[in-house]
């Protein structure tokens, strides 16, 4: 398993349009095949800024969604709402601690 970060900014005028989608996709996104965890994050000092934390199975599996229509729809949506270039990371998890 690995984690997917993606950070985002959006034009302060489209949040609350980028948050009405994420409502509306976010179980479709969780429950695609692969992913294990979502969560959303907001910057404490850029309200403009997210992060979603995803955890796939496999590099395939997350492969595999960033092909698929669901992706494809969600991505049309959210790109043009940005006001900055989103920045994504795949990483391992070393520790966690609860």
């Amino acid at each position: 398993m690995f984690v997917r970060i993606v950070k985002m900014s959006f034009e302060p005028t489209k949040v609350s349009q980028f948050l009405a989608n994420f409502e509306n996709k976010k179980r479709l996104i969780r429950n695609f095949e692969g992913c294990e965890f979502l969560e959303l994050y907001r910057d404490k000092n850029d309200s403009n800024v997210f992060f979603t934390y995803s955890y796939w199975d496999t590099e395939a599996d997350l492969e595999n969604y960033r092909q698929s229509e669901l992706f494809k729809n969600v991505w049309q949506e959210t790109k043009v709402l940005f006001n900055g270039k989103p920045e994504a990371w795949s990483v391992d998890k070393v520790h966690s601690l609860q």
